[in-house]
């Protein structure tokens, strides 16, 4: 009887944690993961929070995951480009040669969104992979003058690093507030005296006109001097390869997965930063461009692979390390769920709760980390709060609980 082949498309976190749990969970057949990139798989976090910050080159080895894919009898090939599926055969189009399979994984990732006209340009950079990090760190070392687009999550982290190697920061950003887009503005507002603490120019509410060389040009007329420019306006699912297959996008470019992480192809699952997929927990459809959803999905992607009937529906979580502070952030909120401020926010330490009908769906934690331990567990079981009891921050938020 022929083995069945089981192929992982994309060898990020995502892609490695899939075959880790194939073999984990019993899948003794062949496993085959393709990677675009030339690089030994690694982790994507250190790149903004510890390569760019590392004071030596180790750092760049460090990011690289401790995996024997020899002895775990997985083949892996790198530098190899996935360029089209074809379900009906199951056979995957590469660039290194066609790839039979029996099973497949679509763990591609996302791909650094860039700003128009912008792409090849020098000097400009984007912060997504181990070779925009090693093109960074020389800037960095040399302390030159930064002007970040985007005062996002990865906007603030790396103008974390670049202040703390001593170069000239401005971080431009087109909506009038820091993180606008995923948080609302009471929230929000303690975090631009950040900026100014760390010594951090910010603009807001001025988009990008063009650029040129040596500098930024803003839609105000205003012209900032820039040695270099960092993009950190999001990310887009890379998924252009499966364009006219069986395996149909959502309207963000997105793989749209079901909630067993099922592809609408026969034996194609996704998993990580190209698939969304609906959440029971919170009625909606989510696509998670966070580390936890690339450790988790996989769990789910492979049992289900293997014949099993397992619904994922996980409470997000994801971390960041910006100007002295470790902000992290579990759950999902919506613009009418109830807002619960837990300790003051200019204080060094406090938090943020949503909650829906009485129930805890999300909370923002800054240097709080019992908090988020004790929240994480809260939300997914569903757990009714006490709105004032949950308000005190000398209260355990556990105690909060009706």
């Amino acid at each position: 009887m022929r083995e069945l082949h089981a192929v992982i498309v994309g060898a990020g976190m995502a892609g490695v944690q899939t075959a880790l749990e194939l073999r984990q969970q019993g899948w003794r057949s062949p496993v085959t993961i393709i990677g675009a990139e030339p690089h030994a798989p690694y982790d994507r976090p250190p790149l903004s929070k510890a390569v760019l910050l590392g004071g030596s080159g180790d750092a760049l080895l460090d990011a690289t995951f401790d995996v024997d894919f020899a002895a775990l009898g997985v083949d892996l090939r790198l530098g190899v480009r996935a360029e089209a599926l074809h379900a009906a055969e199951r056979r995957l189009a590469t660039d290194g040669g066609p790839l039979d399979y029996d099973r497949l994984v679509l763990a591609s990732g996302a791909y650094a969104a860039s700003l128009p006209g912008t792409e090849g340009m020098p000097g400009v950079y984007p912060l997504r992979t181990l070779d925009d990090a090693a093109a960074l760190r020389p800037v960095l070392e040399a302390r030159r003058r930064v002007v970040v687009v985007g005062a996002g999550w990865i906007g603030a982290e790396f103008a974390t690093a670049a202040r703390q190697a001593g170069c000239e920061v401005t971080v431009v950003e087109a909506a009038e507030r820091p993180l606008a887009g995923v948080l609302p503005a009471s929230v929000t507002a303690p975090m631009r005296g950040w900026y100014e603490e760390a010594g951090v120019g910010l603009r807001t509410g001025t988009p990008v006109a063009s650029l040129e060389p040596g500098a930024v040009l803003l839609a105000d007329g205003t012209r900032l001097p820039a040695d270099a420019v960092i993009v950190g306006i999001g990310a887009r699912p890379a998924t252009d390869w499966l364009a006219g297959s069986d395996v149909v996008l959502d309207a963000q470019g997105a793989v749209r997965a079901d909630d067993r992480l099922r592809t609408t192809a026969p034996d194609v699952f996704a998993v990580g930063d190209c698939a969304s997929f609906p959440s029971a927990r919170y009625g909606t459809r989510m696509l998670i461009h966070h580390w936890d959803n690339a450790v988790q999905g996989p769990r789910t992607a492979a049992a289900n692979l293997l014949g099993g009937d397992l619904r994922y529906d996980p409470v997000p979580y994801f971390w960041s390390e910006q100007f002295g502070r470790f902000v992290q952030y579990a759950g999902h909120h919506a613009a009418g769920d109830t807002l619960l401020e837990r300790g003051d926010p200019a204080d060094p330490s406090w938090s943020v709760l949503w909650l829906r009908e009485g129930t805890l769906v999300a909370v923002l934690a800054v240097s709080r980390p019992r908090d988020m331990a004790q929240a994480r567990k809260l939300i997914a079981r569903s757990a009714v709060l006490d709105p004032a009891v949950a308000a005190d921050p000398a209260v355990p938020l556990k105690a909060a609980v009706r």
